[in-house]
């Protein structure tokens, strides 16, 4: 626990600085490295070290999707990258068949899904970074995905008692998700309270409780979807590279489901009016 609080401390003003003050092209530089080590933790955890030129592939082909999201090219990109990597990581596959390097289907496809999928689905965060009041819309993810997480674990800790799904994540309790959907959820109202009173910006409160209900539950499900990964190839952490929380997959696994979805909301149903 004490790891957690030191990494956060020394994390969260750096993170908040890129996000909020410093231009989007900043964003998307962190963006690419969090991408390329979340694919390489990933193919690791899948049992691709044995061929290192398909964690290669993925690890650069998720370097490449936020540049192009940046660029306003993402779907081009998307498309091409997904093709090349589709047709590398097979023509290994192809080339080592039957060997003892033999590279799964499922190693496949999670080269694709690190490679490709997770970094599009992050690179969300570029996408509201660029629209009109970005540095605002940006923290958006980061509220749902970090502040339920946290909501959660104290409410688990405080009233705890009904195990929620014990095979996947044995700690996690009914009462801590119930207590991270309400914490969530009012995080968002007080953020919007906040850029109500400093800013002359209209703030459809309705919209943001939307936000926070809906984010607070993805996040949860984002939680829950990688440690159903880590349990079937029966790792701890995806890695070690922050101590008390794992690899970069450990703490950003919800932000790769929130992201999205909360660029789909502003994008749908603003609830900060910029103009």
């Amino acid at each position: 626990m004490r790891e957690r609080i030191i990494v956060a401390a020394v994390f969260i003003p750096p993170i908040f600085i890129i996000l909020f003050f410093l231009p989007p092209y900043a964003l998307v530089a962190v963006m690419a490295i969090v991408c390329a080590i979340a694919a390489y933790e990933l193919l690791h955890t899948v049992g691709a070290k044995e061929n290192e030129r398909v964690t290669l592939y993925a690890v650069f082909s998720a370097v490449l999707i936020p540049i192009g999201v940046f660029f306003g090219a993402g779907e081009i990109v998307l498309m091409a990258v997904l093709l090349v990597l589709l047709s590398f990581v097979f023509i290994e596959a192809i080339l080592v068949f039957k060997t003892k390097r033999q590279i799964a289907f499922a190693q496949i496809m999670t080269a694709l899904f690190g490679g490709v999928l997770i970094p599009f689905l992050m690179s969300s965060l570029v996408s509201l970074k660029n629209m009109q009041g970005g540095h605002l819309l940006v923290l958006l993810p980061l509220i749902s995905a970090f502040v339920t997480d946290a909501g959660a674990y104290f409410a688990g800790v405080l009233f705890g008692k009904h195990k929620a799904f014990p095979l996947i994540s044995p700690k996690k309790t009914v009462e801590g998700y119930i207590g991270g959907l309400v914490v969530g959820t009012a995080a968002m109202v007080l953020y919007g309270l906040i850029i109500y009173s400093t800013t002359l910006f209209e703030i459809r409160f309705w919209a943001l409780i939307l936000y926070g209900a809906i984010g607070a539950v993805i996040a949860e499900l984002g939680d829950l979807a990688f440690s159903l990964v880590k349990r079937e190839f029966g790792i701890k952490d995806y890695g070690r590279l922050l101590p008390g929380h794992g690899g970069m997959l450990d703490r950003l696994d919800s932000m790769v489901f929130t992201a999205p979805a909360m660029y789909l909301l502003v994008s749908v149903i603003p609830a900060i009016n910029i103009n």
